[in-house]
């Protein structure tokens, strides 16, 4: 069960809490080496999918996402930042560069998925929160609203929200994961309130699948 716990918390560190860093605060390289897995063999990772045209299409876990006009594409660097063949950052792009300082929030969506091949336990979207919901505690935030079932369109994810102080601004997060093809799939928004998160969820279009679970 340790084991398990401390593989869900490296995704997790990378798609909320490290996206909401790289989002605020200069990039810091040895804080995100300190807790990245070592490096393995690429071959098994899931099909990272490709930008054309103004948007993310992943035709392997059926979704596409609509990119917000002069928003900066980070995801290569973050990739490079988790090379492991378990986990795989397919987007991650930012209001303005993450190094540059700004008065405002820096709003971010961060997509990845992670094989649950890795682990024993996550059975369901839902059971993926436990640990990350620990993690991102951890990390300052409250929780706004706990793991609920949240439709897409004809899709049903599971959602839970998040909030967290820095200074005089408040950070809103909400992540949605739902499992496709043996991956657990989360898609991590962040904003400077519920509306934007809400506008940019809604730039995810979703193909027909079954329940999250």
């Amino acid at each position: 069960m340790k084991r398990f716990r401390a593989r869900v918390l490296s995704i997790a560190l990378l798609a909320l809490c490290t996206a909401a860093l790289w989002a605020q605060e200069t990039t810091q390289k040895s804080a995100s080496s300190s807790s990245r897995p070592s490096a393995r063999s690429k071959a098994s990772l899931a099909e990272p999918g490709a930008i054309s045209a103004g948007a993310y299409r992943n035709p392997s876990f059926g979704f596409s996402y609509k990119l917000s006009f002069g928003w900066v594409d980070r995801t290569k660097e973050m990739r490079d930042d988790s090379d492991t063949s378990k986990s795989l950052v397919l987007l991650a792009v930012f209001e303005r560069p993450p190094e540059a300082r700004g008065d405002t929030v820096n709003s971010a969506v961060v997509i990845a998925a992670e094989a649950l091949s890795a682990y024993s336990g996550v059975n369901t979207a839902a059971d993926y929160f436990g640990p990350l919901t620990e993690l991102t505690t951890t990390k300052g935030f409250q929780v706004v609203n706990q793991p609920y079932e949240f439709s897409l369109g004809p899709v049903r994810l599971v959602r839970a929200d998040f909030s967290k102080l820095r200074g005089t601004l408040t950070m809103y997060q909400t992540s949605l994961v739902m499992l496709e093809k043996g991956y657990a799939v989360s898609f991590t928004f962040i904003g400077g309130s519920d509306e934007e998160v809400n506008e940019l969820i809604e730039k995810l279009s979703l193909a027909t699948r079954k329940s999250a679970r």
